[in-house]
């Protein structure tokens, strides 16, 4: 297929009849099923996603735009956002961003993608340069999720938790498969994830750019526990948790984690008896369920063979004296 092909479906020729809008109940049902042929097809339209190439490009207000209704970021990355203004503000917008006419609200729009350079484009007080498009709630979906796979800039569990928003507004799997250009086992492990991490902690930690799936598969695993899940809750809050970057945070919590997991040492009873004539000294030391007496003296040996042969009457005398205190 030609590169100008790709993205037939949003960036073609719109007919006279207007575009049913797909809600999310029916999409639910599968009208995305007929919109998407193949997960080839979608990486290809993938491609273009930042390439709007041949098409009307205008100049819009930023003033007059509004943010997708489905969020694919948790924070910025300053360091990259800030290169992007720079490039901007030295050679322009390279690339136009995509919109659609604001679905419930006249004179605006709605960003399909093109979100940082919206962004950019207002911090700069210019106007950015846009695509407008009538199309509909799955394909904007799709677009948007498929710009930012192709961009590969979105961590795991910003792509999961993305996933998840998409599940919750009732998008049936295939749609989402093709909205992050991955098969059924990958969007299986994230949605996973994204199940199991509250979206409150999660959004806590951050992207976590260099934290990959098992790692979170993992963590998502330690977090079902509710003891954990408590834990995690109260470290998040703290000022230390606050004071890391995203990927130090994600370790933090992972490491008391660990802790926490530890089986504790049982406290040592420790302590030492000696013979009111000194002639015979005794170490002991308790565990758990072990407990010794180590007998120090020349009379040691025969000291430790009267206990041993009288074991069974003190051990009556314990019993009675246990029975006592009960009573």
């Amino acid at each position: 297929m030609a590169r100008r092909d790709v993205f037939a479906n949003i960036t073609g020729p719109q007919g006279d009849t207007p575009e049913r809008k797909a809600k999310p109940s029916y999409v639910a049902k599968g009208a995305s099923r007929s919109m998407i042929s193949s997960l080839n097809e979608l990486a290809e339209k993938a491609a273009l996603a930042e390439n709007l190439s041949g098409e009307l490009v205008v100049e819009l207000d930023t003033a007059d735009l509004d943010t997708s209704f489905v969020s694919d970021r948790m924070s910025e990355d300053d360091a990259a956002y800030a290169e992007l203004v720079e490039a901007i503000r030295e050679r322009g917008q390279d690339s136009p961003i995509l919109v659609r006419p604001h679905p419930s609200a006249d004179g605006r729009y709605q960003i399909v993608f093109g979100h940082r350079r919206a962004r950019a484009a207002k911090d700069l007080g210019r106007k950015v340069r846009a695509v407008v498009k009538e199309i509909s709630d799955a394909d904007h979906v799709v677009a948007q999720g498929q710009e930012n796979s192709a961009r590969q800039n979105l961590s795991f569990i910003e792509r999961s938790m993305f996933a998840q928003r998409l599940s919750d507004l009732g998008y049936d799997k295939p749609t989402i498969q093709a909205a992050l250009a991955v098969d059924a086992p990958m969007l299986t492990r994230m949605l996973s994830v994204s199940g199991r991490v509250p979206e409150a902690i999660a959004t806590r930690i951050g992207p976590a750019k260099s934290i990959g799936r098992d790692r979170w598969i993992d963590f998502a695993q330690k977090i079902e526990k509710p003891s954990t899940k408590a834990l995690v809750g109260k470290l998040v809050d703290e000022d230390r948790f606050g004071g890391l970057e995203s990927d130090a945070r994600f370790e933090f919590l992972m490491a008391e984690i660990g802790k926490a997991d530890r089986p504790q040492k049982q406290p040592r009873n420790t302590g030492e008896w000696r013979a009111g004539d000194a002639s015979v000294r005794a170490e002991f030391k308790g565990a758990g369920k072990s407990y010794s007496i180590a007998l120090k003296s020349d009379q040691a040996a025969k000291f430790g063979r009267f206990i041993t042969d009288n074991l069974e009457r003190l051990h009556q005398e314990f019993l009675s004296s246990t029975k006592t205190e009960e009573g």
